[in-house]
């Protein structure tokens, strides 16, 4: 069954509710987790967002990936299919309010970068961040029940940016 592509006004507990999942994931992990960063729109503040915290963890090395990948499995997180072939493995926790999509990253890891760099973009450029808020809404309402084409839609709006601010990213994508 597909599921709603729902956007919703920024929520001010998002931040709060990060800092609790990253406690609970540096728990699961232990210190094979050597960071745990708040990704996506729910880390911008102001942006309205879908109601899902996105956390990536970067991992000590890949050799970590397996087993926390068991770990976060153990723990109720169910595994999801990896868009961007670059060691990634993601997770979704649909039973906790809000959701969690936790992402485990190689060092190093490319997608990560630029997640980074587009969440730090929009958190200090407030005309871009409200462009992307525009746009998302306008892709929720042409694709309510396509994620894919949700996520798809934003790339070029995404890579743009990314684009600017690290000019050595091009062709590469963030979610």
């Amino acid at each position: 069954m597909a599921t709603l592509v729902e956007i919703v006004p920024y929520d001010a507990s998002w931040p709060r509710h990060f800092l609790k999942i990253a406690k609970e994931l540096h728990d699961i992990l232990g210190p094979s987790a050597i960071a745990i960063e708040h990704i996506g729109s729910t880390a911008v503040p102001g942006l309205p967002a879908k109601p899902v915290i996105d956390v990536d963890v970067i991992l000590s090395g890949p050799s970590d990936i397996s087993s926390a990948s068991d770990a976060l499995a153990a723990a109720g997180y169910e595994a999801r299919e990896n868009r961007h072939d670059d060691g990634v493995r993601a997770f979704l926790k649909r039973s906790a309010t809000p959701q969690q999509r936790v992402y485990l990253c190689p060092p190093g890891n490319r997608t990560h970068e630029r997640r980074l760099v587009f969440r730090d973009v929009l958190r200090g450029h407030a005309e871009t961040a409200a462009a992307y808020a525009t746009l998302k809404t306008e892709l929720a309402r042409k694709f309510p029940y396509d994620g894919d084409a949700y996520t798809a839609a934003k790339g070029d709006f995404i890579n743009r940016i990314v684009g600017n601010a690290l000019p050595d990213a091009a062709g590469l994508t963030a979610s």
